[in-house]
């Protein structure tokens, strides 16, 4: 079972906002991470231009995955 301490949703419509909205929540995401050192980075893609990002136990700490649903 995947346990997320942080979740951030992204909701786009361009591709160009998309990135960086990717991009910031990774940023974001990795300073929490680094204060446990237990969390990877999950991003799950539920349909177009909607996404979370999400630490993840199930992803090893210092990696970031991309789910898509």
């Amino acid at each position: 079972m995947t346990t997320a301490t942080e979740c951030i949703e992204i909701q786009v419509d361009s591709r160009h906002v998309l990135d960086e909205r990717l991009d910031d929540a990774v940023r974001g995401l990795q300073r929490i991470a680094m204060a446990t050192g237990t969390h990877g980075i999950l991003i799950t893609r539920h349909k177009p231009g909607h996404y979370t990002a999400a630490l993840s136990d199930q992803v090893p700490f210092g990696m970031t995955r991309e789910l898509i649903h």
